[in-house]
């Protein structure tokens, strides 16, 4: 399973905007009402989030995302290791308490 395929089952949800969509990063912006169906789909994937919203990050969450935008307190990242990668997904919630945006990254081992 790759990002590709997670990006693929994404594309029936409806989202704000589609900011980015490559081999190794995916970013697009969603609607605060439908985080509970973004939430079952993208941990039906990864797995429950390894960092919840409202929790510090450890030292291994701000590595993880070092690359990518790092993570806050605020923020929610989810990580799955496959065979020959890792994967993660963060939502950064806005502060308008309308809007959310999703990032997911392929990492190399």
């Amino acid at each position: 399973m790759k990002l590709k395929k997670i990006i693929n089952s994404l594309s029936m949800m409806n989202f704000h905007q589609k900011r980015c969509e490559t081999e190794d990063f995916y970013e697009i912006v969603f609607f605060n009402k439908d985080q509970d169906e973004w939430n079952r789909i993208i941990s039906a994937f990864l797995g429950a989030p390894i960092k919840a919203k409202g929790v510090e990050p450890s030292k291994k969450d701000l590595e993880l995302t070092r690359k990518n935008g790092s993570i806050r307190v605020e923020q929610t990242l989810f990580e799955r290791e496959f065979d020959d990668e890792i994967i993660i997904a963060k939502f950064w919630p806005w502060q308008d308490d309308i809007h959310t945006t999703l990032r997911m990254s392929y990492l190399e081992k």
